[in-house]
């Protein structure tokens, strides 16, 4: 279905999926919100193997709206609550998204925008992005995508940023983890990301889909219960169906039975 505020495409297995508000930097509103819920709800029923999470424009995206945030000054708390509720409802469903999400980051990540990089399974940007969690310069909080961000970068990190609200380059969110590679401007964008989804597609489908679940579990857990669920997630892996033509594909020096789909 048309969005007005995403692009949706599939294409070889690829989900294409983006922010379209390039005339304010792909900074989110309810609508934008609301859509993206939507989408990433539904991608675990598609049939695909990742998913890119890109901006239109020359910008990844600024965070939230300004007439957007304009409204909130008038806002009960009652009010505020239930609109950061759809915010962390739209992290929570892009975090949780059963595939491998790919974040495609050009130009600025703000705010939010940051919440956005988080959240994807691999980041990719260019060495000239601009990163930067400035609540505190506006007298609020980075609340709602601290959960996600300090999962990524450590609480050491996320001290030094959260604090101070300053800007940082590409190089210093390689360094804490923000994101996993940077390329030399966004034309070898595209290149990069198509690296990474090779690379996912030669993996099991449901395995990568059970890897999720893995590492959300074992992070999420104390290490007396996270073990108990590692051994039978191997167990249930090596008798499937998938796990047992992998296995058997590799000890007979064969390519796995996903790959002819590619």
């Amino acid at each position: 279905m048309p969005y007005k505020t995403l692009l949706v495409e599939e294409s070889d297995g690829v989900l294409l999926v983006t922010l379209n508000r390039p005339e304010v930097h792909n900074a989110f509103n309810d609508e934008l919100i609301g859509e993206a819920v939507e989408v990433f709800r539904g991608v675990g029923q598609r049939s695909v193997r990742a998913v890119v999470l890109r901006g239109s424009g020359s910008n990844f995206c600024a965070g939230a709206d300004l007439n957007w945030m304009s409204g909130m000054l008038n806002y009960s708390r009652d009010e505020n609550v239930r609109d950061s509720s759809n915010l962390a409802r739209m992290y929570a469903c892009i975090n949780e998204c059963d595939i491998p999400v790919i974040g495609r980051i050009q130009g600025a990540a703000i705010g939010g925008g940051v919440g956005l990089v988080a959240v994807c399974d691999i980041a990719i940007c260019t060495r000239d992005s601009k990163f930067g969690l400035a609540e505190v310069k506006l007298g609020i909080l980075p609340a709602v995508i601290s959960p996600y961000v300090i999962a990524k970068i450590g609480q050491t990190h996320a001290r030094a940023l959260f604090l101070t609200g300053e800007r940082f380059h590409a190089e210093r969110a390689l360094h804490i983890g923000l994101v996993h590679r940077t390329v030399d401007d966004s034309a070898a964008l595209d290149p990069a990301i198509d690296e990474v989804i090779a690379q996912i597609k030669t993996a099991g489908p449901q395995a990568v889909r059970e890897c999720k679940k893995l590492i959300a579990h074992v992070a999420s857990h104390d290490l007396i219960d996270a073990v108990p669920y590692t051994i039978e997630a191997i167990a249930t892996r090596r008798v499937s169906e998938e796990g047992q033509a992998g296995m058997k594909a590799f000890l007979k020096k064969e390519k796995p039975p996903w790959t002819s789909e590619n």
